[in-house]
């Protein structure tokens, strides 16, 4: 689940507060790291659960109006489509799904509003509306239905926001790409599976978790150096007007360039200078990108920057 896009996001982070007070050993460091990647983890299955707290909500909505002093005919007979979702049947009974909540005690049941929130921005939904007078009803259908209320009701959701805050201060910047897990995870839900369906595991393959370890340590280790490299194509700016996370996240770029043979120049590049705009000044992707072209090109001509001729898909 956790890809190479996220790994870099996460280094550039923990680097940049171990580099601003390095107060702490880089084994301590090297830690949290991965307790950032584990909270991660944490988010993807919490947003799952979402799924079944809605629809539970949902359900206690029902009770609650026929058990109405004088509840009205549709209050008595409600339209029982949305709570009696095939899919979110499914995955009820997930166990693997539902061992991983219970193990790290994941819940919403402090966040009573952002659910009702996002309940109520299903029901004004015009894609609720239709789902609910269809007769069409298929697992594919009721698990589309789920698909569509992440990307219009839960990404926008502002309660939402504020509850994922509070729950944890390592998934303010991960809820994004971390739906975006979610999407892929329901769509490739499969019918009556549930015994034997698997979620998306925390990390690719080995790899990717020694790609994290290597990448972070070879950045402190040679911070030095990494920085007379960046020194030397900066030394006619105001030392004072480049920013700390510019040099940081140029501090891993040259890491991952000169470390990583397998993974294509222009994919570092790319990657680190999209990390720029996210998390540093407005100017700051197109100055990275100067710098680290400067840099690239030094390196070539020494012949230290050596990329292998057979590219792997899976080191991209």
């Amino acid at each position: 689940m956790i890809n190479r896009i996220l790994l870099r996001t996460k280094i550039v982070q923990i680097t940049y507060s171990y580099l601003q007070n390095q107060s702490k050993s880089v084994n301590v460091a090297e830690k949290e790291l991965f307790h950032s990647l584990e909270k991660t983890y944490n988010l993807y299955h919490i947003l799952l659960l979402l799924i079944l707290d809605i629809t539970a909500f949902a359900n206690k909505r029902l009770e609650a109006g026929k058990n109405k002093h004088r509840p009205s005919e549709e209050e008595l007979n409600p339209n029982m489509r949305f709570v009696d979702n095939l899919f979110v049947n499914e995955l009820s009974k997930n166990k693997g799904f539902n061992d991983y909540i219970n193990e790290h005690k994941l819940t919403w049941e402090n966040n009573p509003v952002a659910i009702k929130s996002i309940y109520e921005n299903i029901c004004n939904s015009d894609f609720y509306a239709e789902y609910m007078d269809s007769s069409d009803i298929s697992f594919e259908n009721d698990r589309e239905l789920w698909r569509k209320i992440f990307k219009r009701c839960i990404l926008t959701n502002e309660e939402l926001d504020i509850a994922v805050e509070e729950q944890c201060i390592y998934w303010n910047d991960d809820i994004d790409i971390v739906v975006s897990f979610v999407l892929k995870t329901i769509k490739k839900y499969e019918k009556d599976s549930s015994d034997k369906q698997t979620l998306l595991p925390m990390f690719r393959d080995e790899e990717d978790k020694k790609f994290a370890s290597k990448l972070f340590r070879n950045t402190i280790e040679n911070t030095e150096e990494y920085n007379g490299l960046i020194g030397k194509y900066t030394k006619n700016w105001d030392v004072d007007r480049i920013a700390f996370m510019d040099t940081v996240i140029m501090q891993i770029a040259l890491a991952e360039l000169i470390n990583f043979p397998t993974i294509p120049i222009n994919v570092t590049l790319n990657e680190y200078i999209d990390i720029a705009k996210r998390y540093s000044t407005d100017k700051s992707n197109t100055f990275i990108n100067g710098v680290l072209d400067n840099i690239v090109t030094q390196l070539k001509k020494e012949n230290k920057l050596i990329k292998a001729k057979i590219i792997s898909p899976n080191q991209k």
